[in-house]
């Protein structure tokens, strides 16, 4: 039988014509997509992969030097050779700690210091990082599912790694494991782009050479000179002569302190820059800071520095010349010293004296000088430490020091005149203990220069009574004065000498006293007209004195003199910016008559029998002054034992002095002040006037050397003498009081 044979089916199935016709249609969006891509946005994404990013990054500069008033350097910048990271803005945490430990077998970071500075935080990151399997398996499963289910963030995950760390685990590091720490937070805990101090204090020649010599395998890593601030003076304690008062600058591991982050950072400070803590170095901190260099980093896309452009160049701060005579400072310190270990024995709360020097007739301060006795912490002796901050931030009843106020508080009034006799003999009022002056025996019948001289608590509280509207008076009789008009005009004219207000000194913190409000007895007006109710505080004092003697000028104190540029020369200052001008707060409302006649009471007080300073001021000075003496109850570091025991402290007697001189052509003025001096009958010491007549005679003898070296005051040496010397130099509360009866002198 013929068998037929089948054709093949010469046509591709409809199926495969469909798959055919797919597999071009895509072929063709992706030709169209590649188009678009290369033609249309070809040049954008050209542009983004070659995109880079300029960040600018400023660099730290040594601050602006200090010198006294005779270009002497007193506080300089010591330079430090240091080793720095900056770390790029895709650097890993890993990569940091990888850096870290070669830089570990380069360089010793291995200090007590070191380890302290290392925190409860920066262990536990670091026990993490070490231990991720460990750490991994302090979270459970359920915590792990609400993560799954986003009710837990990562943040949540570590910190419960973090809280669930060990006392054992935390503390578990190898002395090089923490050597390793300590690098690697120094490295890591600055921005990206910006040079990280890792170590800068004792920095060994060898290892900033090996340093240098492996920056290649060391990315990031680079060696520079840093500086550290440093206080050229320093006393036989170790304390910076002046240190309270010249402040303290923050370290490059503090940067900037933490309640005024957001103030400096607004002004363009960087977290970890330097800055001027307290006081002067506070104070003046735009002036010292100067100008930071400015560094543009070209980066890529990925955050690689391409190259870096200096936009400008750095400039240290400016320098400050201080009206203080740093020779006289330390030896007025001195002065103190000896005087406080002469006359502690005996006397157990005597812990402390002051005494503050001015020119009167342009405000520049010349000393501030104070001392304290203090408890060591670390070895728990008493030491005498600086206290010269203590003449602004402290205050103590004066005593009769304020008297020449009074008496021309009474002629402004119109309650005396010039020359006018009063009696002075006990007061004694209805309800009232006695009220006299500080002698046993009366003085009679005086006038107002004879009770400035003798110092008449008896002759001051005849103004204050006038001045309250009483003018007579009858033993055992009330005593009727308007104790609010009285004690407001009182301290009115108090006022206008500087008396229970700032002084306006170019420093933060200083005190204006304290104003005992409206004395709750009609008694206590009288008490403030001789210096036994309101405190003031030594500067304050140094103000009103400097008052009388320049005729009626109540100048500003100042600490600065000038503002210089740096010089490239550090032999040579650079030129003045700004000088300080004196600045007249306000002028006496008084008769230039009055101060004047004011002025030969103040006089007599030196330098006539009799007199409360006579024999006590050599009288080659040609010194003006008033002494004064202050009971009241103790309130110093030592009242709240009593207190606590429910007992009274004893009363005590505060010793103080304010004088000019030469009287005719007043140059120096001067406050002395040494609260808590001796207590109830014992002898008074005098230490006031043992202290005021050697702080004249220091100033005087300075001056006659000066004069003698061809150094006259009115003009200093162009030449600085010790601008670069890193060699540390060595050199020899506000009190409410209960008034007694009496204040002597």
């Amino acid at each position: 039988m013929r068998k037929t044979k089948k054709k093949k089916r010469t046509h591709v199935p409809l199926r495969m014509n469909m798959l055919f016709f797919v597999v071009f249609v895509l072929f063709s969006c992706l030709i169209l997509r590649l188009g678009i891509v290369q033609i249309v946005h070809g040049q954008d994404y050209k542009r983004e992969l070659e995109r880079t990013d300029d960040v600018t990054v400023n660099t730290s500069v040594p601050r602006g030097k200090i010198y006294d008033r005779n270009h002497k350097l007193i506080v300089g910048n010591k330079p430090l050779n240091a080793i720095t990271y900056t770390r790029s803005k895709t650097t890993s945490q890993q990569e940091i700690l990888d850096e870290a430990r070669k830089l570990a077998t380069i360089i010793k970071k291995d200090t007590p210091e070191d380890f302290k500075a290392i925190t409860v935080r920066d262990r536990k990151d670091y026990w993490i990082m070490l231990h991720p399997e460990e750490a991994k398996a302090k979270i459970t499963t359920a915590e792990w599912n609400k993560f799954k289910a986003n009710k837990l963030s990562d943040k949540d995950l570590y910190q419960l790694q973090l809280d669930r760390i060990t006392d054992k685990e935390m503390n578990s590091f190898s002395k090089q494991q923490l050597e390793v720490l300590a690098i690697y937070r120094e490295m890591a805990s600055g921005y990206a782009l910006s040079p990280q101090i890792v170590k800068n204090k004792s920095v060994t020649p060898k290892e900033y050479a090996i340093v240098n010599e492996n920056l290649s395998s060391l990315p990031g890593v680079d060696t520079t000179t840093d500086w550290e601030r440093y206080n050229v003076f320093k006393n036989d304690t170790g304390d910076a002569v002046l240190g309270s008062v010249l402040g303290n600058v923050s370290s490059s591991k503090e940067g900037l302190p933490k309640e005024l982050v957001d103030y400096y950072l607004s002004r363009g400070y960087s977290r970890n820059d330097r800055v001027g803590k307290s006081y002067l170095e506070y104070q003046y901190e735009d002036v010292l800071q100067g100008q930071k260099e400015k560094v543009k980093n070209k980066t890529d896309k990925s955050g690689n520095v391409l190259e870096s452009e200096v936009v400008s160049k750095g400039k240290r701060g400016d320098d400050l010349v201080l009206s203080i005579d740093i020779d006289l400072q330390q030896k007025v310190e001195k002065i103190i010293q000896k005087e406080l270990a002469k006359n502690k024995p005996g006397h157990r709360f005597l812990d402390r004296a002051f005494v503050s020097v001015m020119n009167p007739n342009t405000g520049e301060l010349l000393t501030m000088a104070g001392k304290q006795y203090v408890t060591d912490s670390k070895t728990g002796k008493t030491v005498l430490a600086d206290y010269a901050l203590g003449n602004m931030t402290t205050s103590y009843s004066p005593g009769s020091v304020v008297k020449a106020a009074t008496v021309l508080t009474g002629y402004q009034t119109g309650v005396i005149h010039p020359g006018e006799v009063q009696v002075d003999q006990p007061l004694k009022f209805a309800g009232t203990n006695v009220k006299k002056s500080w002698r046993a025996v009366p003085f009679g019948a005086i006038n107002d220069l004879t009770a400035l001289k003798v110092s008449s608590n008896v002759y001051m509280m005849w103004i204050a009574m006038k001045i309250g509207g009483q003018y007579s008076y009858v033993p055992n009789g009330p005593l009727s004065i308007d104790k609010m008009k009285a004690i407001q005009k009182l301290r009115y004219n108090f006022n206008q000498f500087g008396l229970g207000v700032k002084t306006g000194i170019d420093l933060p913190g200083e005190s204006s006293g304290v104003g005992n409000g409206i004395p709750p007895e009609s008694g206590k007006v009288l008490d403030f007209a001789f210096g036994q109710y309101d405190t003031y505080t030594p500067l304050q004092l140094v103000q009103y004195i400097s008052t009388i003697a320049n005729g009626g000028y109540r100048i500003q104190p100042h600490i600065v003199k000038e503002i210089r540029e740096p010089s490239v020369n550090s032999d040579e200052l650079g030129p003045v910016i700004d000088e300080i001008k004196p600045n007249v707060l306000n002028k006496l409302s008084m008769k230039t008559s009055w101060i004047d006649h004011v002025k030969e009471g103040l006089w007599k007080v030196v330098n006539e029998q009799g007199g409360t300073a006579h024999g006590y001021i050599d009288s080659k000075y040609k010194v003006a002054a008033k002494t004064g003496t202050a009971q009241g109850l103790y309130d110093g570091p030592k009242a709240n034992e009593y207190w606590k025991r429910n007992e009274l402290p004893p009363m005590t007697w505060n010793v103080t002095f304010v004088g000019y001189a030469p009287y005719d052509h007043p140059e120096v003025a001067i406050s002395v002040v040494v609260p808590w001096s001796y207590e109830g009958a014992q002898k008074d010491p005098h230490v006031n006037l043992a202290i005021a007549n050697q702080v004249f005679k220091a100033y005087f003898d300075l001056k006659a050397k000066r004069a003698k070296d061809g150094l006259d005051q009115s003009k200093s040496t162009q030449k600085v003498e010790n601008a670069e010397d890193t060699k540390i130099i060595n050199s020899d509360m506000t009190m409410k009081n209960t008034t007694g009866s009496s204040s002597a002198q």
